[in-house]
């Protein structure tokens, strides 16, 4: 596997709402340093639906040396709404890469579910509604795939006339993107879950055999047992259906943060035999989901993030000033990022299995 990173969310909007607050550059920053330093990352996917946060992180990013990954994850904006997203979000990119980054743009991220007019549904609850009823996804999936394929080829077009990096869109399997436009292949379905693990290869196979080179855009788990067998659908939030907020846990769990880290860790290693280019761990903070020491509102059970977001107004002590403290799964991708980079240096040039990790 050529690059490894994790996942940056700037703040994903829904109703008036963020999943990054407070947005604070200083922090940004500092956080893109310790990704770099002591995750010992290569890259980091940056995500969000504001366009100054995207901008400022990726400049962090890239002052702290990181190969950066533009990638707008917008929600509840219309198709045209969502290509001006774009195009400015290319020109943005590109100034960065024309200083010395090194960048790829991504044309946004499950834009089926999330863009209005793709797929039925005025809000993404609704659209999300038809994405969990098998039998009416099947009746409108050939129109969808349709629509977003359209858009995707207008997007790509657009970004190129403005962006001069590499290009690709982090999709969904169900999309059936036609990646003719693209430079690489990326999707948010790198979740292994018990009931695809024994399939993954052949479907990392199906991917690595189409001539371009993937990135597994998401991958990881929650933090409590089970979480692992569950992958993308360990997601045991719940939220209010007026603000978007995060309001308690669907279920009772047990924190388990020994079961994420076993599961991100094994994880890299079938992508890096998969013949993966580049693997992004979800994710760094779920700011909207801080912990608690009341079991029933510990949100961070239901976290992916590999850091546990503390309550407002309260640091950690691992990294001072920093809202959170590192998980088990931080301090496993850290030994990774040192294994990995120990036997770079170690390997002789042009080896080509530099960057493995046993």
């Amino acid at each position: 596997m050529r690059a490894w990173g994790v996942t940056y969310d700037t703040g994903f909007t829904n109703l008036g709402t963020t999943t990054h607050e407070p947005f604070t550059p200083d922090v940004v920053a500092a956080e893109m340093r310790i990704i770099r330093d002591e995750l010992h990352a290569d890259a980091v996917r940056i995500t969000g639906g504001v366009a100054d946060r995207l901008e400022i992180a990726a400049r962090a990013a890239a002052a702290a040396g990181l190969e950066v990954w533009y990638c707008p994850f917008t929600n509840d904006l219309t198709v045209e709404q969502l290509l001006e997203f774009l195009l400015d979000a290319a020109d943005r990119a590109e100034r960065i890469r024309r200083q010395g980054a090194d960048i790829r743009f991504l044309t946004g991220s499950e834009i089926s579910l999330m863009t209005i007019g793709l797929m039925p549904g005025r809000t993404l609850t609704e659209r999300a509604a038809t994405y969990a009823d098998p039998a009416r996804l099947r009746e409108i999936m050939p129109a969808v795939q349709q629509r977003t394929n359209a858009l995707l080829a207008r997007a790509a077009a657009g970004v190129r006339e403005r962006f001069d990096g590499p290009i690709g869109y982090a999709s969904l399997p169900m999309e059936m993107v036609d990646w003719t436009p693209f430079d690489f292949i990326a999707t948010d379905a790198g979740y292994r879950d018990a009931s695809n693990a024994a399939a993954l290869p052949g479907s990392l196979a199906a991917m690595t055999s189409q001539g371009r080179p993937v990135a597994v855009t998401e991958f990881g788990c929650a933090t409590f047992t089970g979480a692992a067998d569950r992958g993308s659908r360990s997601d045991i939030i719940r939220y209010d259906e007026r603000t978007a907020r995060a309001v308690g846990l669907t279920e009772p769990v047990e924190r388990n943060e020994a079961e994420q880290a076993a599961y991100v860790r094994e994880l890299l290693d079938v992508y890096d035999v998969g013949g993966v280019d580049t693997a992004f761990v979800q994710t760094f903070a779920a700011r909207h989901l801080p912990t608690s020491d009341d079991p029933e509102q510990d949100l961070d059970v239901g976290s992916f993030g590999i850091v546990k977001v503390l309550p407002a107004g309260r640091t950690g002590t691992t990294y001072p000033g920093m809202p959170w403290e590192p998980k088990a799964a931080f301090h496993a991708l850290a030994a990774y990022g040192r294994a990995r980079k120990a036997r770079d240096a170690a390997a002789p040039t042009g080896d080509v299995t530099a960057g493995r990790v046993a």
